[in-house]
């Protein structure tokens, strides 16, 4: 795969609806690609990437329905890997970085993990009842499956057109809220502000190192975007590649996407690093597809769940910045796993 974004790739007039490879690549690679060092720490052998050539395309229906009647029971006791004691030392010790000015925000990252063994389609299916996003995939192997209800585009690539679209900001929804006054909760709070910003600022960077100068643009400014259960904070930026540009330059300027490292993102994710004690393996990297004739999409890996052997991993984060609590970041993160938790209830 690497061979084939490091080419040039050829005009052609027609091409089959197959003609493209899909997968992941995970966190650790997209370090590796960008010559980010990582200490050793623990994890479960898992491959740090896997792409797959399809045999066929199927297009699927919006009303189709499943037999979701045979739900087996499965192991619904979680263990955290960082509890509330360790997660605010480590918080503390990113807030002193913070206020130093060696960083502007960093997200950590915290794990719940079980032992049990799952039906991919059943959990997918029932996820998307409740958390359909755009993003959402599902991927069942042999002695692996991942579903992933995530929200976030981090590259849609079209020819020469490049397009990024960070979150940064996210409301539960509630009976006394619409979106009008989920747009008013963002733009009056400060810790939000500041955040997608700052992202914003950082994705138009990581465009700009790929683009025609000029050419760098944001499309849509701050908008809120509702689901099912919640509102985005979200923002377009796009641009037009620079000649010559291959899909792993831009692989290597976008990802890992700003939105779930922080700010800087080089600095930020070396910090990450030498404080993380395992690897995150799927989370906050990227799944998608890349057509033969260049043109490719992914997303970034959040609200995801991975199994393999027997062992169910759903990584979670949330952002810091110098206006941060410790409390209620850390309680933002359960909050973000409940949906796929209470996937094994």
């Amino acid at each position: 795969i690497y061979d084939f974004l490091n080419q040039k790739f050829k005009k052609k007039k027609k091409f089959s609806p197959t003609d493209l490879f899909i997968g992941f690549f995970g966190y650790e690679l997209l370090n590796n690609l960008i010559d980010i060092k990582l200490p050793k720490q623990k994890n479960l052998n898992f491959p740090k990437g896997i792409f797959y050539k399809p045999e066929k395309k199927i297009t699927l229906t919006n009303n189709l329905n499943f037999d979701l009647s045979t739900k087996n029971k499965v192991n619904h006791n979680f263990k955290i890997n960082i509890d509330k004691k360790s997660y605010t030392k480590i918080f503390d010790q990113f807030k002193k970085k913070i206020k130093a000015g060696e960083t502007y925000q960093i997200k950590i990252c915290t794990k719940y993990v079980n032992k049990s063994k799952i039906d991919p389609l059943d959990f997918f299916c029932r996820l998307s009842k409740t958390n359909l996003a755009p993003e959402a995939f599902m991927i069942k192997d042999e002695d692996y499956s991942i579903i992933s209800c995530s929200p976030e585009n981090l590259i849609t690539k079209k020819g020469y057109n490049i397009s990024t679209k960070p979150i940064a900001g996210t409301l539960k929804k509630n009976k006394s809220l619409n979106k009008k006054k989920a747009l008013s909760y963002f733009q009056n709070n400060i810790k939000e502000s500041k955040e997608h910003n700052m992202i914003v600022d950082m994705e138009r960077s990581d465009l700009s190192k790929i683009c025609e100068p000029g050419s760098v643009k944001i499309l849509k400014l701050k908008e809120v975007e509702e689901y099912k259960d919640l509102y985005h904070y979200v923002s377009l930026i796009g641009g037009k590649l620079k000649k010559g540009i291959k899909n792993l330059d831009i692989i290597k300027s976008m990802m890992p996407g700003g939105s779930v490292i922080g700010c800087p993102k080089i600095s930020t994710l070396q910090f990450l690093n030498n404080q993380e004690k395992e690897n995150r393996n799927i989370y906050t990297g990227s799944f998608g597809y890349i057509k033969f004739n260049g043109d490719m999409r992914f997303n970034i890996i959040i609200r995801s769940l991975l199994n393999f052997k027997n062992i169910s991993e759903i990584a979670v984060a949330s952002g810091v910045v110098i206006d941060s609590n410790a409390n209620h970041e850390f309680n933002e993160n359960y909050i973000k796993a409940k949906a796929l938790i209470d996937l094994f209830k």
